[in-house]
């Protein structure tokens, strides 16, 4: 709201408060504004306290001057400064007066910002968005991508959802991918290219593709939007990961005596219960002796995490190992007979092109991995026992994530301490019958030997 160049206010309070002594608050303002720096005018400001308005008129005429002479060419040209002063004023008179200004609308005052660091937002809540946001992929996919999720927190609104800009969502999805098609396919190997090619055509116009969204959310049907996105957002990431055959980085030469996994992997765990008791039956099922948990290792943000753990599944490490149950975790045991490696801590930061070693995260700062803990189902090494700069050569642990016991944002408290190195993909819900006692059977990396480098190997 704009101010004349001269004007008066007189605000009042008086006490509501029943059988309490205060006195009634009267502020006089009276101020001017110049229109240009040479012909500048003081401002004037009067304050009065009297016990009463009939108090306040009958002296009027002798109310002190309080003499605050400011040259409102020197408060930024005027009503910004300005409204700073008097925004001071309305506080004190909060302070003196047991009656709240909250709502009253005398004039704009610029709202306050908050200084607490809400991260919730940003940090990706299921494994799968967590390993879909890992991949190095080209700028246009990843533009389609990031257009796609926003439809997924769209949807979670209840009642009226917003489908005119899930529309327009969709469209800016089509446009990326239509006008970028040479750069996307460009983007991929020349051997995978016809893999490429059939991946970007259904998610044009196929079946389960973007112009088969764009129908679901005009008919207004949520349930189809849902299963839609689901396989658009699918076949987005198979073919952001044939444009990620590799690493994008170069590994320090230090590190190159360790194994290394340069792209995604899959490992396979058969656990069973110790006790002889079993797994809650599958939908239509029988109680099951033994039940699997699926593993997607991420090499493109932890190659010296997943490569030493892969190579630990190969040889057979993690055969009839025990599991123990401790806080928020399913930990394995720590058998220092293993032949692993003890592997720097490594954790990739968003926003960076390349993993930090020896080196954790400080959240408090805004800093947040690309792989986060803070999902329910995450895998990371447990700490060396000789320093925490280093992951343990063989332990590691199924984080039980759970917001309750979180801090601000919904960020777990060990937030960018671990190696983050994988999620659960699927056997999610057999991990709350996991108990301590219980016993891997079986590690078997089924996908991604062939990105599995050794040090022998190099």
């Amino acid at each position: 709201m704009a101010f004349p160049l001269s004007s008066s206010i007189t605000l009042s309070f008086t006490p509501s408060t029943p059988k309490r002594h205060f006195l009634s608050t009267h502020f006089a303002f009276r101020f001017s504004q110049a229109r240009c720096q040479e012909n500048a005018r003081p401002f004037q400001l009067k304050v009065q306290c009297k016990a009463s308005k009939e108090a306040f008129d009958k002296d009027k005429s002798q109310c002190r001057n309080i003499p605050t002479s400011f040259n409102l060419s020197t408060l930024i040209n005027g009503t910004m400064k300005l409204e700073n002063v008097i925004a001071v004023i309305l506080i004190l008179a909060e302070i003196t007066s047991p009656l709240s200004l909250a709502g009253w609308d005398f004039w704009s005052i610029s709202p306050a910002n908050a200084v607490l660091y809400s991260p919730e937002t940003k940090l990706p809540r299921t494994g799968e968005l967590a390993l879909r946001r890992a991949i190095p992929a080209n700028t246009n996919m990843k533009a389609i991508q990031d257009s796609l999720e926003d439809i997924s927190y769209l949807l979670r609104i209840p009642q009226r959802k917003p489908y005119g800009t899930m529309e327009g969502n969709v469209k800016k999805a089509l446009k990326i991918a239509v006008d970028g098609k040479d750069s996307i396919l460009a983007s991929i190997p020349a051997d995978l290219r016809e893999k490429g090619s059939t991946l970007y055509s259904s998610l044009v116009d196929g079946k389960g593709g973007l112009e088969a969204l764009l129908k679901s959310i005009k008919d207004q049907d949520p349930d189809r939007v849902s299963v839609g996105l689901a396989s658009s957002l699918d076949t987005v990431a198979e073919l952001e990961l044939l444009q990620a055959p590799g690493l994008s980085f170069l590994l320090p030469e230090q590190y190159l005596k360790y194994p290394r996994l340069t792209g995604r992997a899959i490992v396979e765990l058969t656990i069973e219960k110790g006790d002889g008791s079993s797994f809650s039956p599958e939908a239509g099922g029988e109680l099951r002796k033994t039940a699997t948990i699926q593993v997607v290792l991420d090499g493109y943000s932890a190659p010296l995490t997943t490569g030493n753990f892969a190579k630990l599944v190969t040889d057979g490490a993690y055969d009839g190992t025990k599991l123990s149950c401790i806080n928020q975790a399913i930990i394995s045991e720590n058998d220092t007979g293993k032949n692993g490696y003890s592997v720097p801590l490594e954790i990739m930061p968003s926003g960076q092109f390349e993993p930090l070693y020896k080196t954790t995260l400080s959240v408090q700062d805004g800093e947040l991995p690309v792989l986060p803990l803070s999902v329910y189902g995450a895998v990371a090494m447990a700490h060396s026992e000789v320093s925490e700069e280093y992951s343990s050569p063989y332990q590691f642990f199924f984080y039980l994530y759970d917001k309750r016991n979180s801090g601000l944002g919904g960020i777990s408290f060990e937030e960018g301490q671990f190696s983050v190195f994988g999620y659960i993909t699927a056997g999610r819900e057999i991990l709350p019958q996991i108990k301590t006692g219980d016993i891997i059977k079986s590690a078997k990396l089924v996908e991604g030997r062939d990105r599995l480098v050794l040090p022998s190997d190099s």
